[in-house]
């Protein structure tokens, strides 16, 4: 059994839905589907859960919402009158909202997480009765239905651990299964939303509950590429690359595939293979827990991320004082601040978070560290931005770092931090916001140019 998600570039239009189903119904192993939202049909566009967003806001500020709620409704019109289906259901779709905003217009996070969530539900059910109307038997389930019982907590769904054995029930059913991704329910009965990236997320749960063979993630490009083709031109798409690689390599930027939808997924080791909706032949990424490492490409993939913050923190003898560092911890704690990564010297100690973390709290936090860790000096430096040069074969190849730092040197980019920590597959460089394209240029073409 495969399942496959279908991000909301493949499922925009009539036309790509049409394409969707194909892929689907061309092979038996493909039973269970899970699609998002209709994302932008052109550049120009905006995508269905951001309308949704602009729904809410109006709704919650007390303004009239009737335009922006057409607009929705328009959408998915637009969409079931290319698939010749049944109006019927752009009335219930209206009625539907109706009811969400009157009941939950006076619980704003309940609300916001129902109204985000209502692309990808609608969508689900326009795509099921279109299957069913050219003879497919296709059943559409809620993820309710599905068994996908989440937390409580609005837009932080994370799935029950007893909720796997209810989802494993769909391996019952014979029809070909579409559910909507990037939410699910709680215990209480709330529709509860996953964090960013969420139907990606909603497909890795649903593929380890069943114990898929595979778990195919449909989008917009044949793969994954080995650095931002927006910064090189027609750079290599990787055709394998491990769990630990792409974590890596998500968390500084690719925004393919969401790192956190491969959670349910590492343990029990189902390969994922992200393929192109547009380009089904293409054979696409696969991401597997183990692979070859080809000695002639050590590195998989450069990314580099913007927006980072490092207080940076000097005493001497810091190395001798016990709980030097738990108090700067309990600092951040108290703050409610989580950071990326600590490199430190015997006499200093760099604290990097993303920037947005500390927005708002910065003086508070620097005057505890004053008060509290007796330090020498201290200073807090914005518009960091982090590359990443991950892979596999790291650890075994001379000189991975010296090529880094000679490309960066030759782009004239000063290097303000070097980090590798205890991974054996990837350093990270920290650099200004200003060099972030220069630098994967720069290394990019000193890896794989050569």
């Amino acid at each position: 059994m495969k399942v496959s998600k279908f991000g909301g570039s493949s499922v925009a239009t009539a036309s790509q839905i049409k394409k969707v189903l194909d892929i689907v119904n061309e092979d038996s192993e493909r039973r269970i589907i899970v699609v998002s939202a209709p994302g932008k049909r052109h550049d120009q566009d905006t995508k269905t859960t951001d309308l949704l967003i602009r729904l809410y806001e109006k709704v919650i500020n007390n303004l009239d919402y009737t335009h922006k709620k057409g607009e929705i409704l328009e959408r998915f019109e637009e969409i079931v009158n290319e698939l010749h289906i049944d109006t019927q259901i752009i009335t219930e779709i209206d009625e539907t909202l109706e009811h969400l905003i009157n009941t939950l217009k006076n619980q704003p996070e309940r609300l916001l997480d129902a109204l985000k969530s209502s692309g990808e539900n609608f969508n689900a059910q326009i795509i099921a009765a279109y299957n069913n109307s050219i003879g497919i038997k296709t059943l559409y389930l809620s993820p309710k239905e599905a068994g996908i019982i989440v937390s409580n907590e609005p837009g932080n769904a994370q799935i029950l651990e007893s909720s796997y054995d209810k989802i494993y029930e769909l391996t019952r059913y014979d029809e070909k299964i579409i559910i909507p991704g990037f939410f699910g329910y709680s215990e209480e009965g709330h529709i509860v939303t996953f964090p960013r990236g969420g139907s990606d997320i909603t497909g890795a749960i649903v593929a380890r509950g069943v114990k898929a063979q595979l778990y195919e993630n449909f989008t917009d490009v044949s793969g994954i590429y080995r650095a931002n083709p927006k910064i090189i031109n027609r750079p290599e798409i990787i055709s394998e690359i491990t769990y630990r690689e792409m974590r890596e390599l998500s968390y500084a930027g690719f925004g393919v595939f969401h790192d956190e939808a491969l959670q349910p997924l590492y343990h029990y080791r189902i390969p994922v293979v992200i393929k192109n909706t547009n380009r089904p032949s293409d054979p696409g990424t696969f991401i597997v827990y183990d692979r070859q490492i080809d000695p002639q490409k050590v590195m998989t993939g450069i990314s580099c991320d913007e927006g980072f913050t490092s207080i940076n923190i000097k005493k001497y003898l810091m190395n001798r004082e016990v709980g030097f560092t738990v108090k700067i911890l309990n600092i951040l704690a108290e703050h409610n601040i989580s950071f990326d990564h600590m490199p430190s010297g015997i006499d200093n100690i760099s604290i990097i978070m993303r920037s947005a973390q500390i927005k708002g709290k910065e003086q508070k936090v620097l005057e505890a560290i004053r008060r509290e860790c007796e330090i020498d000096e201290l200073n807090i430096e914005h518009d960091l931005a982090i590359l990443m040069v991950v892979g596999e074969g790291m650890s075994a190849a001379i000189g991975t770092a010296n090529k880094v730092t000679s490309a960066l040197a030759e782009a004239n980019i000063n290097l303000k931090m070097i980090n590798q920590g205890s991974s054996e597959i990837s350093m990270m460089f920290g650099i200004s916001n200003a060099d972030a394209q220069k630098a994967v240029k720069a290394c990019y073409q000193n890896f794989y140019n050569d």
